[in-house]
């Protein structure tokens, strides 16, 4: 296997089946037990790397934050790229900031996803369906899973893209959001229906980590505003 994830992907697998046997106990219905299995692996997997999104999600919603500083001191030294940059830099350090702080969790969890991607892909359960879609290992062939990929996949992207003091760079970064989009949502129509099912879950579940963890950074800068005036 390319990248050397096997003593990630194997664990993986076993785990997967592990819930499976216990939902198929419960549910045993190959049609109903497959999918709610990839459900429910899949939200069991994102609560295991919860604690390095939220890192992540954190450090994305502060560069957010320091936004507005960040534009008044590039316009103000906007003659002194040099003074700018320290500036900047000292800004960074003021209010706790780290600019490479949300690649170190991203880093990290990219392997257990390419393993993840693998195993999905990989599944031997042909012919088990879940609600409208006949067969997991085959792609959907009523496009619905291909729909949603690309709809939660530019939400997934469009809610961890922070705020930019620069305009353009804003707008190219939005643009590639919707090409990323774009380009799932064709990938989907060619992907086993599990693979998608388990990609939709987890960008639906990045989607709710983001909102509440964005609202709850919101919070805590208002009320640091309001104890300022006080």
């Amino acid at each position: 296997m390319n990248f050397n994830l096997d003593f990630i992907v194997q664990p993986l697998q076993k785990f997967f089946f592990l819930i499976h046997g216990g939902v198929h106990t419960v549910i045993p219905n190959y049609n109903l037990s497959f999918g709610l299995t990839i459900i429910i692996f899949t939200v069991i997997i994102r609560m295991i790397l919860l604690p390095l999104s939220v890192k992540q999600l954190k450090s994305t919603a502060k560069m957010g934050a320091i936004q507005p500083e960040m534009k008044k001191v590039q316009a103000k030294y906007k003659s002194d790229p040099q003074k700018a940059q320290q500036e900047v830099m000292k800004l960074y350090k003021e209010n706790g900031v780290n600019p490479m702080g949300g690649c170190l969790p991203m880093i990290i969890q990219m392997p257990i996803l390419l393993a993840l991607f693998y195993v999905f892909n990989t599944l031997n359960m042909k012919g088990a369906g879940f609600l409208w879609i006949p067969d997991l290992t085959k792609p959907d062939p009523m496009y619905i899973l291909p729909i949603l990929s690309t709809v939660t996949t530019y939400f997934s992207s469009k809610l961890m893209q922070p705020p930019t003091a620069d305009g353009s760079q804003s707008k190219q970064t939005s643009t590639m959001n919707t090409g990323m989009a774009i380009f799932m949502g064709f990938m989907s129509l060619k992907f086993k229906g599990a693979l998608v099912l388990y990609w939709v879950i987890n960008n639906v579940i990045q989607v709710v980590q983001t909102v509440v963890i964005n609202k709850a950074e919101l919070g805590k800068k208002t009320d640091n505003v309001q104890l300022s005036k006080k």
